[in-house]
């Protein structure tokens, strides 16, 4: 008798039949919003994940009730598992910036660890929220580009920082469906704060590969009214939807720990 196929199995065989290294030619849109189906279905014990409580993560939630909980917030880790990885195709729970064809990755977030801003150049990520709450805020670029140098007196002076539409600022509540950032639209640069232990999936493609214009690259956002600019290429009352954004260097304060794939081995 025949085993039936693992839901983990069924989004490999998908990804491997319609996602490319290169991203080029781009699965159709149909191929697309099946992959977005088979996300929508994935429970955390599809994975190989137990969901966790506030309980199990020892914290006092999202702000902490003290100076020193929250201290002991950040130094949690997240975690990153790897699962599987091929020359065409990566399945993995892998740290932010893995180097593979495709990837596909599960960040597990002790209550307000954060994942930076950061970028996702050329590039589609679908991202499925296992379980927990997770707050997103997310940009696009805005188009042509806006580009100015900071003459602001103080700590900004000097900077070059680029404009950016705001596309997202909330807070994720699972179960949801499964959200989808394109490379032009969608929010393609965006951060993640875990509100209370949660888990995400994402699906890269095509992978962070920066030989190929692909690094991924940190940003810190400014307020739009930070910064004087003449001729201000937005209305009247929408400055509350735009932000400044200036390159970082990648943070040396994130931190993240491998751990071990417990769920149903993929078959190649």
């Amino acid at each position: 008798m025949r085993h039936q196929s693992s839901k983990v199995q069924a989004l490999y065989e998908h990804c491997k039949t319609i996602l490319s290294p290169s991203g080029s030619p781009p699965p159709s849109s149909q191929a697309l919003q099946k992959l977005s189906s088979i996300l929508d279905t994935i429970q955390p014990a599809d994975v190989g994940l137990k969901e966790e409580t506030a309980d199990d993560d020892r914290g006092h939630g999202f702000f902490g009730t003290n100076a020193l909980s929250r201290l002991a917030r950040w130094a949690q880790p997240i975690t990153y598992v790897d699962i599987h990885e091929c020359d065409n195709f990566t399945v993995s729970f892998t740290i932010l910036g893995h180097t593979s064809d495709t990837t596909m990755c599960i960040f597990c977030f002790p209550t307000s660890s954060v994942i930076p801003l950061h970028d996702h150049p050329g590039m589609t990520v679908f991202s499925k929220l296992l379980y927990g709450s997770l707050h997103v805020k997310a940009y696009d670029w805005v188009e042509p580009p806006c580009i100015i140098e900071s003459k602001e007196p103080g700590y900004a002076q000097g900077l070059t920082l680029r404009l950016a539409k705001l596309e997202v600022d909330k807070v994720l509540n699972a179960p949801c469906d499964t959200s989808v950032l394109y490379p032009k639209h969608g929010g393609n640069l965006h951060c993640f704060t875990a509100v209370t232990p949660c888990a995400m999936l994402d699906i890269l493609t095509p992978p962070y590969r920066e030989e190929e214009g692909r690094r991924c690259t940190y940003y810190h956002d400014y307020p739009y009214s930070a910064f004087s600019v003449a001729n201000a290429p937005i209305c009247d009352g929408e400055e509350e939807e735009y932000a400044w954004l200036t390159e970082l260097e990648s943070p040396s304060d994130l931190y993240m720990r491998q751990g071990v794939y417990a769920g149903p081995a993929i078959q190649l």
